[in-house]
C-alpha cells in the first residue's frame, strides 16, 4: 500500500511544475546525476558556511542552510518545504517532521538509476512495500527504542583468552566502523559455505551480538578458531602484532566473501572486486619514476589496505616527538635511487621516485612502524601527534585538468591502537573508539571506560583510523 505525505505535501504536489522543480533539485544535489555530478561538495549553509551533517535546500529558493538556518529561513519568508541533501527527505515546515511519500520514492529511485555509477555504489535504497503479515507483526509491536546520544550499545568487551589483546583490539576497530556496521547490520551477506566455516558470517554475527544491547563481555573462541585453522602464523598462545592480525582478517573477509560466489542481488562477481573490504579499505597509490638525464617518468599504481608510516623524529625536552603530517610528508616525498635503466634513454641513468595517493579509500589506516623487524623487534616509542581531522589532499597526486569543483578530502578519527611494553613480542593491546559523533570509550579486553579526546590525542599510537567525512561520487 503506497505511503502518502501530509495534507500540504498533496496540495504542493498538485501543481505539476513542483515535483518537475522537485525532480530536479534531488537529481543535482542528492544523487548527482552523470550531466550534473555536483552532489553536494560545493553546497554549504549560507549563514555559517557548514557542509554538513544535516545540510538542507529551500524547494522555493534553493537556499542552502543547515539544520537550524534553514528553519530560520523557512519561517521569515514562509517557504514551507526543504529537502535535506545526504538522504533525500523532505521536510515540511507546517508540520515541523519530515514527510514519507511514494511519489518521492519514486523520483529518489528514478535520478539514482539515471546516475553515472548507481550500480556501484555501496548500499542500493529500494521502498518497502509490506505484506499483510508485517503490518499485523508491526501493529502488535508499537513500543519505540529511543537511541539517546549517551547510549551504550554498541561497547561490549572481549573476555581475553590468553595473550589475544591483539585481536581484542581489532575487533573493537572493525565493530565501530561505520559503513561495515551498516553493511552487516542490515545482512547483506549472503553464504553458500558450510555451517561454521565462513569467516564473513562470524563477523556479521558478532555485529549482531554487539548491537543487540547487552553489555555481558564477549569471548571470540570461534572467531579464533577460524582465523587459525587459515592462518597458522598467528597461532599459539603467545602474543602476536595487532597490525599483523589486522591485514589477516582483511584478507581473509575479501577471500570468503569472493568465494561465497553471488551476493544477495544474485549478481556474480567481476574482475574488480566489489566485496565491502575493498570498498572500504582501499586506496590506491601512484608510483612516479623519473630519470633525471631525460625527464621521462614511468607511472604504476598500485591498490592498498593501509598506509605504513616510518616514524621520524624531533628531540623536544629529551623525548623524541613527530606528527602524522611529518610521517605522511616524509611518505611521499621525491628519494634518490640508483642507476636504474631507462626505457626513453636505453641505458642506466639516475632517478629518483615519488610515491602520492591516486585515490583515497572510505576508510584510511595508517599503521606507524613501532618495531624493528632487525634487533628481536624492538619497539620504537617516539610520541606522535595527530589530529582528529585530518585533511588528505597535500598528499594527492596532482592531476592535470583541475576539475572547477572542489573536493573535500577530509577525515575523522574514529579508532585508535596502542600497544604498551618495549617489543612486539611482549605487551599490551588496548583501543579507543569513537561512539556517535563525539563520545571516545577505552577498550581494554573486557573493561570498557569512557575518556576524552584529549586522553585519545594524547596516547602513543600504534594503528590510526580515519572515516571521510564526504562520501562522494562522480
Amino acid at each position: 500500500m503506497p505511503l502518502t505525505g501530509c495534507k500540504h505535501l498533496q496540495q504542493f504536489k498538485a501543481n505539476p511544475s513542483n515535483m518537475e522543480t522537485l525532480k530536479w533539485i534531488h537529481a543535482v544535489f542528492v544523487v548527482g546525476s552523470k550531466f550534473r555530478p555536483l552532489k553536494l561538495f560545493n553546497s554549504h549553509c549560507q549563514l555559517c558556511s557548514r557542509r554538513g551533517p544535516y545540510l538542507h535546500t529551500c524547494i522555493d529558493c534553493v537556499y542552502f542552510g543547515c539544520h537550524q538556518h534553514i528553519r530560520q529561513h523557512a519561517h521569515s519568508l514562509d517557504h514551507n518545504f526543504a529537502l535535506e541533501l545526504y538522504f533525500g527527505q523532505l521536510y515540511c515546515k507546517s508540520c515541523a517532521d519530515y514527510i514519507y511519500d511514494h511519489d518521492l520514492d519514486e523520483i529518489a529511485l528514478e535520478n539514482r538509476m539515471k546516475s553515472k555509477k548507481y550500480l556501484k555504489r555501496l548500499f542500493e535504497c529500494v521502498s518497502w512495500d509490506h505484506l499483510e503479515e508485517e503490518r499485523v507483526l508491526l501493529s502488535n509491536r508499537t513500543k519505540k527504542i529511543c537511541i539517546s546520544p549517551e547510549t551504550t550499545i554498541g561497547l561490549r568487551g572481549l573476555i581475553n583468552l590468553g595473550a589475544t589483546c591483539f585481536m581484542n583490539c581489532i575487533v573493537q576497530a572493525l565493530m565501530h566502523t561505520p559503513l561495515l556496521r551498516d553493511y552487516f547490520l542490515t545482512e547483506r551477506h549472503f553464504c553458500k559455505a558450510t555451517i561454521n566455516a565462513c569467516l564473513v558470517c562470524e563477523v556479521s554475527k558478532l555485529f549482531q551480538e554487539f548491537y543487540n544491547g547487552d553489555k555481558t563481555p564477549l569471548a571470540l573462541n570461534e572467531l579464533l578458531h577460524l582465523i587459525w585453522t587459515q592462518k597458522t602464523d598467528l597461532c599459539g598462545d603467545k602474543q602476536h602484532d595487532a597490525h599483523e592480525f589486522f591485514m589477516a582478517a582483511l584478507e581473509l573477509l575479501h577471500k570468503h566473501y569472493t568465494e561465497s560466489g553471488k551476493n544477495r542481488s544474485g549478481v556474480e562477481s567481476s574482475s574488480r572486486c566489489s566485496c565491502i573490504i575493498h570498498q572500504i579499505f582501499t586506496g590506491g597509490l601512484q608510483s612516479d619514476i623519473v630519470c633525471q638525464n631525460c625527464k621521462g617518468v614511468r607511472t604504476t599504481t598500485d591498490p592498498t589496505l593501509d598506509f605504513a608510516l616510518d616514524l621520524g623524529s624531533v628531540t623536544e625536552g629529551g623525548r623524541s616527538t613527530c606528527s602524522l603530517i611529518d610521517c605522511l610528508e616524509n611518505f611521499t616525498k621525491s628519494e634518490q635511487l640508483e642507476k636504474i635503466m631507462c626505457e626513453n634513454c636505453g641505458s642506466k641513468q639516475e632517478s629518483t621516485k615519488q610515491l602520492t595517493i591516486r585515490t583515497l579509500p572510505i576508510v584510511a589506516t595508517f599503521h606507524l612502524k613501532r618495531f624493528s623487524h632487525s634487533d628481536a623487534g624492538i619497539k620504537i616509542s617516539t610520541a606522535i601527534n595527530f589530529p582528529d581531522i585530518l585533511d588528505m589532499t597535500p598528499f594527492m597526486t596532482k592531476k592535470k585538468k583541475k576539475s572547477p569543483f572542489s573536493t573535500d578530502n577530509r577525515y575523522s578519527l574514529f579508532a585508535v591502537i596502542n600497544h604498551s611494553g618495549d617489543s612486539a613480542n611482549e605487551g599490551h593491546y588496548i583501543a579507543f573508539v569513537r561512539q556517535h559523533y563525539n563520545y571516545w570509550y577505552k577498550c581494554n579486553d573486557e573493561v570498557i571506560t569512557q575518556v576524552t579526546l584529549k586522553d585519545v590525542l594524547a596516547s602513543e599510537g600504534y594503528i590510526l583510523f580515519y572515516h571521510k567525512q564526504v562520501l562522494g561520487y562522480e
